[in-house]
């Protein structure tokens, strides 16, 4: 059998009949994987995955995030992580942010952050795999998979990989969004994932004067697509620049996500 390129289209294996599982490391410990997806870009899911990954950590378990995203990694600068990864011959350590959520990401063994990286795909989804298995991952109750946007090589090689236990859904008010949300629940089925949540961010804009809320990108549908698609939670995220502010600033971890906290209940339940 030769060696997986992550081309499916040219491949002619059976992989239904195949492993395509990365094994962690003997010595680290994963419970839960959850998958931070979007159909596009610029909808603020790294945000919902640094924001998930804090409230996990602030209700005492211990959270980690990997960073997928391997061309656009923004989630050690909303962590405030400036140092390098390091590791042994055989293992990386991954970083700690102040509060002790657990971070890997390119940027943080890239000599600087701000190198481009310029891989084809089959060796993006090489590294996330690596990122995975060659990684001391210590005890992490939930992590939470920052992926790039669409359905392309790495979505499916964490899809097929990684024992992801469900995906949250990014998304935006535009009129497009019922179509975007729909190619990542299909993806979902299709790898049998189940979706846990959908997050509307930038849903709206409160006025600090007096406290009236704008819908700044037309009407909210985030109650309207997860009653179409079955999906049970939902949350809707304002625009705020105080939070934009304290990402920047490394931050993340202070900010309040309220917003959140029914979807972090159902996930903290594992029902």
């Amino acid at each position: 059998m030769s060696e997986c390129t992550h081309d499916c289209s040219t491949c002619g294996e059976n992989c239904s009949e195949r492993d395509m599982s990365a094994k962690l490391n003997p010595a680290a410990s994963v419970k839960k994987v959850i998958a931070v997806v979007s159909g596009k870009g610029g909808v603020g899911k790294s945000l919902v995955t640094s924001l998930m990954a804090s409230e996990m950590q602030r209700r005492g378990y211990q959270a980690a995030v990997l960073d997928a995203d391997v061309t656009g990694p923004s989630i050690p600068k909303g962590f405030g992580i400036t140092e390098h990864a390091h590791g042994t011959e055989e293992l990386l350590i991954p970083c700690y942010s102040n509060k002790g959520t657990q971070i890997m990401s390119i940027n943080l063994i890239l000599d600087n952050e701000t190198d481009p990286v310029v891989w084809r795909g089959p060796v993006i989804a090489g590294v996330v795999t690596q990122f995975w298995s060659d990684v001391l991952w210590d005890n992490v109750d939930f992590m939470f998979v920052d992926m790039p946007p669409g359905t392309g090589d790495v979505p499916l090689t964490v899809f097929q990989s990684l024992p992801v236990d469900g995906i949250i859904i990014v998304t935006s008010p535009q009129e497009l969004v019922s179509m975007i949300v729909a190619k990542a629940v299909n993806m979902a089925k299709l790898m049998n994932i189940p979706v846990l949540g959908i997050v509307e961010n930038m849903s709206y804009y409160k006025c600090p004067d007096c406290g009236k809320e704008h819908e700044i990108f037309g009407a909210s549908k985030v109650k309207q697509v997860a009653g179409e698609f079955g999906i049970a939670h939902y949350a809707r995220l304002p625009i705020d620049p105080v939070v934009a502010t304290m990402v920047d600033a490394g931050e993340v971890e202070s900010v309040n996500a309220d917003a959140l906290s029914e979807l972090a209940d159902f996930i903290e339940k594992g029902e």
